[in-house]
């Protein structure tokens, strides 16, 4: 297989993870099963970042770095949107169009580029 290209898009990515799956024989995993790994996988993200902010984790732990689980965690996304036919980037694009219409409690509101 060939490795993830310098200036990969997030495409890109899913066709990689897609390739990744194929190649190491987790094809037949079911959307299910990958997104029970993905919570296990934002889990370990969770402990990471515990352990980088000085928190104690349990003795013998083994805790990954945070750049390692965070990468755990966008391959489990990959798998699980390209089992369901979900583009990401396209995902992505439409739903920044509904969060710049929404606002968050204790937030302000933008005006929109175009009504400036």
């Amino acid at each position: 297989m060939q490795p993830l290209a310098t200036d990969a898009s997030l495409a890109d990515l899913q066709r990689y993870v897609a390739e990744m799956e194929n190649e190491r024989g987790f094809t037949g995993r079911t959307v299910h099963d990958q997104t029970w790994r993905l919570m296990e996988e934002a889990g370990e993200l969770a402990r990471a970042v515990r352990k980088n902010d000085g928190q104690r984790t349990l003795t013998g732990e083994l805790v990954g770095s945070i750049d390692e689980e965070l990468v755990d965690v966008l391959i489990f996304t990959c798998s699980i949107a390209n089992r369901l036919g979900i583009d990401l980037t396209d995902a992505v694009r439409a739903k920044e169009t509904f969060n710049e219409t929404r606002t968050w409690p204790g937030t302000y509101q933008r005006t929109p580029a175009a009504a400036r």
